[in-house]
């Protein structure tokens, strides 16, 4: 094992958790702050890759079929809240029905199971052969961590709307939200909206970089969002307080699941057990909480006051 290896791989690590470090803030809007466990991610990370690659290759240029990448990704979110809102389907179920049926649309969009992309034939805007030997402003993880920085700003300033404030508190408390007059169920529907068109956006950003889109690019992708979502917050809650500053967090905790993911496949262990080991990761983290209070809590004194 030849640690200047380990080095050299590490660039390409950091720029890969930047771009799925967008699809984990997606993942975070809809599990912290919405409260609904939203299954969609895996087939949304392929179909905003897949409507990229197909514009692009159709003569597009990179801005427009990104844009149209994340709305697609959009009306993923739609159709899942349209199931969850208007048809009254489980929120898990929902999603799973939505992720079932983008593997056909997938399908149907790229017309074969993958599309390549070349860096050499198209203006990418981000690629593996950017992380070495151009321009800083060229760069992939400088380019990606713009972008995240840009979202994260437009996000905090949406969140502190009125409407940002109202899906705020229709994942806080849904009844009481209703009682205020709150349209929950809209609120639902624009927030899943708003997580996918994250997610299409970062599978728009990842299909560029690996250079193809693949049908199955997106499976697995809610056990890295959650990974990521609950490695940032175990490492900088104590830290990052802000509202702005834990959607950081969240991309800063992709960034460390594929620093230790590199390292990983780095150490020579099988890289068939990678997603094994991210969902025993992520079980951990979602069990702590859980272990805190009831093994390592104080118990509670009962009765009155000795001298009442």
């Amino acid at each position: 094992m030849n640690i200047m290896t380990l080095i050299n791989a590490l660039p390409g690590a950091v720029a890969q958790g930047l771009i799925w470090g967008i699809m984990a803030i997606g993942v975070y809007l809809t599990f912290r702050i919405l409260d609904f466990a939203d299954l969609t991610v895996d087939g949304s990370m392929c179909t905003g890759g897949a409507v990229c690659i197909m514009m692009m290759q159709a003569g597009f240029g990179v801005w427009p079929s990104m844009l149209a990448a994340t709305g697609a990704g959009m009306l993923t979110g739609l159709a899942t809240g349209i199931f969850h809102t208007c048809m009254g389907i489980p929120a898990i179920l929902s999603g799973i029905l939505t992720q079932l049926s983008l593997y056909s649309v997938n399908l149907k969009i790229m017309g074969k199971a993958n599309q390549a992309i070349s860096v050499g034939k198209y203006d990418l805007l981000v690629s593996l052969r950017y992380i070495k030997g151009v321009p800083f402003y060229q760069n992939t993880i400088f380019v990606v961590a713009v972008f995240i920085l840009v979202l994260i700003a437009v996000l905090y300033w949406f969140f502190g709307t009125e409407l940002g404030c109202a899906i705020r508190a229709t994942g806080c408390n849904s009844s009481m939200s209703r009682a205020q007059g709150i349209n929950t169920s809209f609120n639902k529907v624009l927030g899943l909206m708003v997580s996918n068109g994250l997610v299409a956006l970062s599978s728009a950003l990842l299909a560029q970089y690996q250079g193809f889109a693949d049908v199955n690019m997106g499976r697995g992708a809610i056990v890295i969002g959650l990974a990521a979502v609950i490695i940032g917050e175990a490492v900088f809650s104590k830290i990052f307080r802000n509202f702005a500053l834990r959607l950081l967090g969240v991309a800063l905790g992709s960034i460390l699941y594929y620093l230790v993911l590199q390292t990983v496949i780095w150490l020579g262990i099988d890289t068939d057990l990678l997603k094994l080991l991210s969902a025993i990761v992520v079980a951990i983290f979602l069990a702590t909480p859980y272990w805190k209070g009831k093994y390592f809590s104080k118990p509670m004194k009962r009765g009155g006051n000795s001298n009442a």
